[in-house]
């Protein structure tokens, strides 16, 4: 069983102690993602859609860094502020995964790191 730290710079940096993913036994956990700029690590401006965009491409490079893609994603969880925003923030994600999705919750937050309105988080086969 080997533990493989996945990091890269086309991803936000870790604004805590943790790692973008881990790997082990063909699997990656990434942590989750949150609407940051990977050049200035400031959250991005604009609505739910424009953040759900950002995410999902923050997560789009932690799977690059791990030689994976999409289409190895089985589960994600997704963070909300506000359920209102779940149609908005769904059909964004689903552009991501247009076959065969991964399994999936989504659940309401009291509050989001740096007050942000999402943040998705996957499991993905390596």
């Amino acid at each position: 069983m080997t533990r493989e730290v996945i990091s890269t710079s086309n991803a936000p940096a870790a604004i805590g102690p943790y790692s973008q993913a881990i790997a082990i036994d063909g699997l990656l956990f990434c942590s989750g993602q949150i609407p940051l700029d990977p050049a200035t690590g400031q959250v991005i401006e604009g609505d739910v859609t424009a953040q759900t965009r950002r995410v999902m491409e923050n997560i789009r490079a932690v799977l690059t860094a791990a030689n994976t893609n999409f289409e190895k994603v089985v589960k994600t969880t997704i963070f909300l502020a506000d359920m209102n925003d779940f149609a908005a923030v769904n059909a964004v994600y689903g552009e991501y995964f247009p076959e065969n999705p991964p399994a999936r919750s989504t659940v309401q937050v009291a509050r989001l790191p740096r007050d942000v309105q999402v943040e998705v988080e996957v499991i993905v086969l390596r």
